[in-house]
C-alpha cells in the first residue's frame, strides 16, 4: 500500500535539544501497532547532497503507534540559519515494506544564550 506522507515543518533553536512526539495512525484514525516495525528519520540539506544527522528514535508505545524523534544540541548546532534543511520519517513494517509517513522542512533560528 503506497501512502502520501504527511507534512510537518519544524522551527527549532540551534544549539538546543529538540524532540518531537509522533503517533502514527491508519486511514481510519486507529493507531498503527509498531511491534516488529522500525522507524528511521534523517535531516539533509535541501538538495540531499549532505546529511546533517540522524534523529534518535525512542519507541514510547509500540502498540499505541507512538515514538519520539530527537536531535541533540550538537546536532542542531550544525544546521544552517540561511538554508532550511529537509527531513523525513521512514517506517519499515515486519515484512520489510518501507513507506515514508512524514516529511517537512526544518527552519533553524539562532539562540542567544550560551
Amino acid at each position: 500500500m503506497a501512502i502520501s506522507p504527511g507534512t510537518y515543518d519544524i522551527t527549532l533553536q540551534r544549539r538546543a535539544d529538540y524532540e518531537l512526539p509522533l503517533t502514527f495512525k491508519d486511514s481510519t484514525d486507529t493507531a498503527i501497532n509498531l511491534t516488529g516495525w522500525t522507524v528511521a528519520a534523517q535531516v539533509w540539506n535541501a538538495d540531499r547532497s549532505s546529511k546533517y544527522s540522524d534523529f534518535t528514535v525512542a519507541y514510547t508505545s509500540r502498540t499505541g503507534g507512538q515514538v519520539k524523534i530527537s536531535l541533540t544540541d550538537t546536532q542542531t548546532a550544525a544546521l544552517s540559519l540561511t538554508s532550511p534543511a529537509k527531513y523525513d520519517v521512514l517506517l519499515t513494517n515486519a515484512s520489510g515494506l518501507k513507506e515514508y509517513y512524514l516529511e517537512g522542512t526544518i527552519y533553524a533560528e539562532e539562540g542567544y544564550t550560551a
